[in-house]
């Protein structure tokens, strides 16, 4: 069901949530935080276009 691949998407989603909320609590950096949030979902965004790339690939 999951590949190698998905673990690191949800590896680097997961590393992206982390500094967010170490910018945004530890060092009060509020412009900073938001910005390293802003890449959660376009992280997301590029493992579903590359799993339907797979996917699409695979039926063909």
């Amino acid at each position: 069901m999951f590949n190698k691949s998905d673990f690191f998407i949800i590896l680097a989603v997961i590393i992206s949530f982390i500094i967010s909320a170490y910018l945004w609590f530890v060092l009060g950096d509020r412009e900073q935080a938001i910005f390293t949030a802003i890449w959660i979902p376009s992280i997301f965004t590029f493992g579903i276009y590359f799993k339907l790339c797979a996917l699409m690939g695979r039926k063909q």
